[in-house]
């Protein structure tokens, strides 16, 4: 079957779809693969704070002390910078949500930057902060699976795969 363009959208088999994120198929899974890809990302820093902490352990010693203070901001410092370089970047996704083949998409079609990757983030972690882990709740009664901080800022997780 050969797919072809139309004015209102694109055929998809016998599916018209208006716009390629009302397709259904994107969201297929992606729930489950958003808190593997949290998880993945959250050892991912966990591993990256070993090189900082020893930058910072050095930072110490040098300034006898005063740099050790770091060591109270340090993780997320860490993931700022992660978030900022890995969502931020031109494949709008961490190194979790490549792994499960998904990633971030703005309603509005422009791409994802630097500044709202760190607020997606920071969102989340207020978000979580509050409301526990059942801020993944309002992802079972939402469109397009989307979270909180996902409704707050105009963004959504699409399966990259599909």
């Amino acid at each position: 079957m050969s797919t072809s363009r139309t004015i209102d959208g694109e055929i998809l088999g016998k599916e018209v779809v208006a716009d390629r994120l009302d397709d259904n198929r994107l969201y297929s899974g992606v729930r489950t693969r958003r808190i593997f890809a949290f998880l993945i990302d959250y050892m991912i820093v966990a591993l990256l704070l070993i090189p900082a902490g020893v930058i910072v352990l050095l930072l110490g010693l040098l300034t006898f002390g005063l740099g050790w203070t770091l060591f109270a901001i340090l993780f997320p410092i860490v993931a700022i910078l992660y978030v900022w370089t890995t969502l931020g970047s031109r494949r709008q996704a961490t190194l979790g949500m490549r792994a499960m083949s998904i990633r971030l998409e703005r309603l509005d079609g422009r791409p994802v930057d630097g500044m709202l990757a760190v607020g997606h983030s920071v969102f989340f972690w207020a978000a979580n902060a509050v409301l526990t882990p059942l801020i993944l709740l309002v992802s079972l009664f939402t469109d397009r699976k989307r979270t909180l901080h996902d409704l707050l800022l105009g963004t959504v997780v699409i399966r990259d795969d599909r």
